[in-house]
């Protein structure tokens, strides 16, 4: 974690993120957002098929030779539905509601994520990690509330 590659490759998410919903609030215009979220989800598939492919990850899945644990299938799975759950709620809200107010309320996971890691995981976190879950919480609810 001393790398600051993370740092990079989470601003990278962060702008794919941000092109998620910008592109996506653009071809909701006369489309159904379950139509949408599953045509997404169908290239997002494909491009991650092929680059697996072509990093040679997806040889030893296919052959059998891979060591995914039954624990490992089960939380790969849950993380699928509920990010497929998560992209179709986000849709539906995209369609209908304003951009930033609908990405801002997405952005809750970080709060979510921070509280769960306490819990679930017994992760410590310091007063500057909860004043900023704080902080996060009045700026959504600022960017959620400006109209």
């Amino acid at each position: 974690m001393n790398s600051p590659g993370w740092i990079a490759l989470g601003l990278l998410a962060a702008l794919g993120g941000a092109g998620v919903t910008v592109f996506g609030k653009l071809g909701l215009e006369g489309v159904n957002p379950t139509l949408a979220t599953a045509l997404r989800a169908v290239i997002m598939a494909l491009v991650m098929v092929a680059v697996a492919f072509g990093t040679g990850q997806l040889g030893p899945l296919l052959s059998g030779k891979t060591d995914l644990s039954g624990r490992a299938w089960l939380f790969i799975v849950l993380a699928g539905m509920s990010g497929a759950g998560s992209w179709l709620a986000y849709f539906a809200a995209l369609k209908t509601g304003p951009t930033a107010g609908v990405a801002a309320l997405d952005r809750l996971s970080l709060a979510f994520i921070f509280l769960f890691s306490a819990l679930a995981f017994r992760e410590p976190h310091g007063w500057r990690g909860w004043v900023g879950v704080l902080v996060l919480l009045a700026g959504v609810y600022l960017m959620a509330s400006d109209r």
